[in-house]
């Protein structure tokens, strides 16, 4: 099949020119775009790494994590990239303890954590999800704010939660 600017040598060349053209605008667009951002941004405590910085505010809470009735664990070292830089928000052990530091006051969520720890949160049903903090739901979601000391319990239910399975018509011990 002979694509519709590519039957003529002379179209062929000019279509090839024209496309290559177009991708060398594109990734310097999106390479000139991500750039720009980390100059602006060099300050976010989000993105920013702590190794080199005094960071005199501190929070420490812990989390539970439920997904789909299952206990889940919390693993070590989120945050935390080969040495090479740690976050703002990180663990150093999986027994669900958060540590948030940054320069100053910063309002972290729970659900920055989330964020921070790749957790699959567009895989979770957030109608049936919920968070309670100090074992009283919370209203605001994944965006309550993080403080020190509170116990956080995140209680998720993925899209694929088959809730059938937890109620089968079999006799107990079958």
């Amino acid at each position: 099949m002979i694509w519709p600017g590519t039957g003529d040598p002379y179209k062929r060349k000019k279509t090839i020119k024209f496309l290559i053209l177009t991708a060398i605008i594109g990734i310097s667009a999106a390479a000139g775009s991500s750039i720009i951002q980390q100059m602006a941004n060099p300050n976010d405590p989000l993105k920013a790494c702590i190794n080199d910085r005094d960071t005199p505010y501190k929070i420490k809470a812990t989390i539970e994590l439920i997904i789909d009735g299952k206990q889940a664990e919390i693993p070590a070292n989120i945050g935390l990239n080969d040495g090479e830089c740690q976050r703002s928000m990180y663990t150093l052990s999986d027994d669900g303890t958060i540590y948030a530091e940054w320069e100053e006051e910063y309002p972290f969520e729970i659900g920055h954590f989330l964020w921070m720890w790749d957790f699959p949160l567009r895989d979770m049903d957030q109608g049936k999800s919920t968070i309670y903090v100090n074992d009283k739901e919370s209203e605001h979601f994944i965006n309550h704010p993080l403080q020190n000391n509170y116990h956080y319990k995140a209680v998720f239910t993925s899209k694929a939660y088959d809730e059938a399975a937890d109620s089968d018509f079999l006799p107990p011990g079958n």
